[in-house]
């Protein structure tokens, strides 16, 4: 009987493993382009559900738009992209996507800026008055419901717009250079927050940055973008151990896979910075 019930728990842990990485975002063969440039080509990659993915490369080469685009935000012109059943040609429910710029509302408080989904998406006032306050309080920002982004400071706006992106419980979250915005020692407290509320609630995550550090510090694997039109040159899985904490930043293995990271994109970010572009080229 023992023996049995060792080999079910063993079945059991492998059931929860292989739910836990289930493709919950595909991404199949991608190309997008403006007119004659084209940004990138036959992009593939997966993302579990509850796995962190982030995504670097050089300037222009493309990371944004690859976010847009997945938030059906952006026609593609070649491939397709899935989240669980869904083809995404347009914004689906549960993905949510948290911007570099905060992307508030000046004129509402932090508590309409956090409801403002849940009101799109027709919830009720009782629901909205019972997991506004709850999603608040996680971000760290209880006592300032009635605040207007004028009144806080970067890191705390950045907190609201996570909030608000959180609080329509979404299965996927796409960030933006979601820390590019505020100063240093902010942006340190504010990836080992969201780490802090992504072992509470885990999810898929796309996690666009610039910062070596910060995608080997958040991600489960590191997408390298490189080349024009950009592909994928290099996927390094990370095998930090989770929950991460400031001592992560300390380990050997952590410098490691930093330079492992930089290795790859030097050649590509050293001709970047000496090539003349458009500055309305919106291309990151």
């Amino acid at each position: 009987m023992q023996v049995q019930a060792s080999v079910t728990a063993s079945e059991a842990d492998r059931t929860t493993r292989q739910d836990q990485t289930a493709a919950r975002i595909r991404v199949r063969a991608l190309g997008k382009r403006y007119g004659a440039l084209e940004v990138f080509r036959d992009i593939n990659f997966s993302i579990g559900a509850h796995e962190i993915v982030t995504l670097v490369g050089p300037s222009g080469c493309g990371k944004t738009t690859l976010l847009r685009c997945i938030d059906g935000l952006i026609e593609v012109d070649a491939g397709e992209i899935w989240v669980d059943q869904n083809r995404v040609t347009r914004p689906i429910p549960g993905v949510a996507m948290v911007f570099q710029h905060f992307g508030l509302f000046p004129w509402k408080t932090v508590y309409d800026n956090v409801a403002y989904g849940l009101r799109m998406a027709g919830v009720s006032k009782e629901e909205i008055a019972s997991r506004v306050p709850a999603f608040i309080n996680l971000v760290g920002l209880a006592g300032f419901d009635h605040a207007y982004p004028y009144q806080m400071s970067g890191g705390m706006q950045q907190r609201c717009g996570l909030a608000r992106a959180l609080a329509v419980t979404p299965s996927v979250l796409l960030m933006d250079e979601p820390f590019a915005a505020v100063d240093a020692q902010t942006r340190e407290i504010l990836q080992f927050e969201l780490l802090r509320i992504w072992e509470q609630r885990p999810m898929a995550m796309l996690f666009v940055t610039h910062s070596i550090e910060e995608a080997v510090l958040m991600g489960d694997r590191v997408v390298v973008l490189k080349g024009r039109p950009s592909k994928i040159e290099e996927t390094i899985t990370v095998d930090l151990p989770r929950p991460r904490t400031r001592d992560t930043l300390r380990e050997p293995r952590f410098a490691e896979l930093r330079e492992r990271v930089w290795g790859t994109l030097m050649s590509e970010a050293r001709k970047a910075e000496f090539t003349l572009g458009d500055p309305h080229d919106a291309r990151t």
